[in-house]
């Protein structure tokens, strides 16, 4: 009789993003179980990575979200222990959860995104934000935001310079590194990605002011989800083309997620995810589910797409 082969869930954590992590986790717990995998919950909060080891996974499913858990750092981790691991490798999932860096490999590339700089926590004392917005040609509102979060956490959105300072000094106390990039209106635009391949896109009209952690997370927020994004075929075909280019670029594996804003007849790519949400609400499965790809397959597909040296 063969054996269920063993899949590790890594989920929790001790990031901002702890909460997403674990629903992400217990949704794919479920399909994995349903599927007769043999699927272990691990929370690298409760226990050491080093026990990892001893529990000898077949596969390793990275359900982590934020710090630590999509920066490369857990992926290090995994591929010292040389087992295989679902998601992006240790230099993409680095690049991609930093901002700055990763805005840098998109400008190389022709990639269009919106005007930024970056802070770091030595800059912070001797820095003139007017001077600043001035030299980079940004115009208000700007968007302040911490450079290696995700699902929105501590961005800003300010309309004027008085109200930027004083978010400055709030976030500054808290974070090391912040962006500060111009405010895209127009639509919200994500697509999906499973091994370089586009699946989808999705519009996204939150009812608060921006789609922020609440808009992204919470049912109550009544977030407005439309599949297949309200774009001309044209212009979608442009968007799915652009995310496949990025995730190239970046040297990403496994599933991946591209945030535009469509301004203008023009897409601008805020930042590609390399680590997406699986829960219920998240929009990965919801396109792949629009494309006849349930979620029960797509975490099948994630575990035979896992391997080592990513």
């Amino acid at each position: 009789m063969r054996t269920k082969k063993k899949i590790l869930v890594v989920l929790g954590g001790n990031s901002n993003e702890r909460k997403v992590s674990l629903d992400s986790g217990k949704s794919c717990i479920s399909a994995l179980n349903k599927m007769g995998y043999n699927s272990i919950k691990f929370d690298p909060q409760k226990n050491s990575l080093h026990n990892i080891r001893k529990i000898s996974p077949d596969v390793i499913f990275n359900a982590l979200h934020g710090k630590d858990g999509e920066d490369g750092n857990i992926q290090s981790f995994f591929e010292y222990l040389k087992i295989p691991y679902t998601h992006s490798g240790v230099l993409s999932s680095m690049i991609a959860m930093d901002k700055f860096l990763s805005k840098k490999f998109f400008e190389k590339n022709n990639i269009i995104t919106p005007k930024y700089f970056y802070l770091n926590k030595k800059n912070y004392l001797n820095t003139t934000l007017k001077k600043l917005i001035k030299k980079n040609k940004l115009t208000f509102p700007i968007v302040v935001k911490p450079n290696n979060e995700g699902s929105s956490i501590g961005v800003r959105i300010c309309k004027n310079l008085a109200i930027l300072q004083k978010e400055f000094k709030k976030l500054n106390k808290v974070y090391e590194n912040l962006l500060f990039e111009n405010y895209i209106p127009g639509q919200e635009i994500q697509v999906a990605l499973m091994g370089g391949k586009s699946i989808g896109a999705i519009e996204l009209k939150p009812k608060r002011a921006f789609y922020d952690y609440k808009a992204k997370y919470k049912k109550s927020a009544n977030t407005l989800h439309i599949m297949p994004a309200q774009i001309s075929r044209k212009k979608y075909n442009q968007v799915l083309r652009i995310s496949e280019k990025a995730y190239k670029i970046l040297k990403c594996k496994g599933i991946a997620r591209c945030d535009f804003r469509f301004h203008k007849n023009t897409f601008y790519l805020l930042e590609l995810n390399t680590q997406p949400g699986m829960t219920s609400l998240s929009l990965v499965p919801e396109i792949a589910n629009y494309s006849n790809i349930s979620f029960k397959q797509l975490v099948n597909w994630m575990i035979k797409d896992s391997s080592i040296n990513r």
